[in-house]
């Protein structure tokens, strides 16, 4: 196929499994679809890549994102709760880091995958900062994902469980936390924050500064008033596509064939990672006597935006569930170059 029919039948793909995925309430759906599209394109030999440039783009709208869930109630949250709070966030991250060194040592992946794959959050971070790194960005974004799902599927049964008659509204709200194409003032000084970000962070020479830049930048304006970070639905779906279709294009037959033998250890480690986010919530139930599902959806590892869907349809405390997720996603960003580095180095595999 010529380049311009591969990339018209990869977007109408990635568009109808997006919407099917919508409809089964999958989380992050317009990134899920386009990754699975690529992958398909890609292991049936496609030629056409996504461009870096557009790509780095992405990932600014991404950081602008992440940037959009500090608000100045999370931050007064952190300030009031911050001893709770870091014990529960650090106690995690370590989870995640016994985890990683579990399937790095023991399992067939290796060992720079299992280290970023087993980052509890932030998946579409980890995933561009393990490709800085030279890691393999398709197998961590395979573990950062199927863990997304598995989070989602477990969180909305122990939800249910809690709350029988839970009511479902704002679900739909919370899957993209800003919008409107008419606030047009608001959506140039988020695009000022996303380029300005990517170059701070390139200027800075961070590890995954399109990302880091703007949601450092984005995160101290947004939560100080300075800025109120907008991002129509449009703008975050295409950013959500190009990551997943620079991430799926990149997969041949060779590297499924290893994500399939590994899929049982990377659904096992997903597994055993959300189960020891269970003992970090019975510890934020003893130290600040939180509710048990306000817990559990605190400290559940990973997919940040979904977690918000599930709190929000819950009687639940949303404010300090996003503050502490919020919280989890900047540390294991910012640790996630060197813990995985420590990790490579335990496993003795590279």
């Amino acid at each position: 196929m010529r380049p311009g029919a591969e990339w018209a039948g990869l977007v109408a793909a990635s568009f109808g499994l997006s919407w099917l995925f919508e409809a089964a309430r999958l989380p992050a759906a317009m990134l899920l679809g386009p990754m699975v599209a690529g992958i398909a394109f890609g292991a049936a030999g496609a030629r056409i890549r996504m461009p870096r440039p557009a790509f780095t783009a992405a990932q600014s709208i991404v950081g602008c994102l992440i940037a959009h869930s500090i608000t100045g109630a999370i931050v007064a949250s952190v300030v009031r709760d911050w001893p709770a709070m870091l014990l529960v966030v650090t106690t995690t991250i370590f989870f995640g880091g016994v985890v990683g060194w579990l399937l790095g040592r023991f399992g067939t992946l290796p060992g720079a995958v299992a280290a970023w794959g087993s980052s509890p959050g932030g998946a579409s971070a980890m995933v561009a900062m393990a490709d800085a790194a030279g890691a393999d960005p398709r197998l961590v974004a395979i573990m950062q994902y199927v863990r997304v799902v598995c989070v989602v599927a477990v969180a909305s049964v122990v939800a249910r469980l809690m709350l029988p008659a839970a009511p479902a509204s704002g679900m739909q709200a919370a899957a993209y936390p800003s919008g409107l194409l008419d606030d047009a003032g608001q959506v140039a000084a988020t695009l000022a924050v996303a380029v300005a970000g990517a170059a701070l962070g390139r200027w800075l020479r961070l590890p995954a500064g399109a990302i880091l830049g703007p949601m450092m930048l984005g995160a101290v304006l947004h939560a100080t008033g300075l800025v109120e970070m907008t991002i129509p639905a449009p703008l975050l779906t295409l950013a959500y596509a190009a990551i997943g279709w620079f991430v799926g294009l990149r997969f041949t037959k060779a590297t499924l064939a290893v994500a399939w033998r590994a899929l049982p250890e990377i659904i096992g480690g997903s597994l055993v990672l959300i189960a020891l986010g269970a003992v970090s919530a019975w510890l934020l139930i003893q130290v600040r006597h939180t509710d048990p599902l306000t817990a559990f959806l605190a400290t559940t590892p990973g997919g940040i935006d979904s977690v918000a869907i599930i709190a929000i349809g819950s009687d639940v405390d949303v404010g300090f569930v996003m503050a502490l997720q919020a919280i989890r996603v900047l540390l294991v960003v910012l640790t996630g170059a060197p813990l995985a580095r420590l990790i490579i180095r335990a496993t003795g595999k590279r």
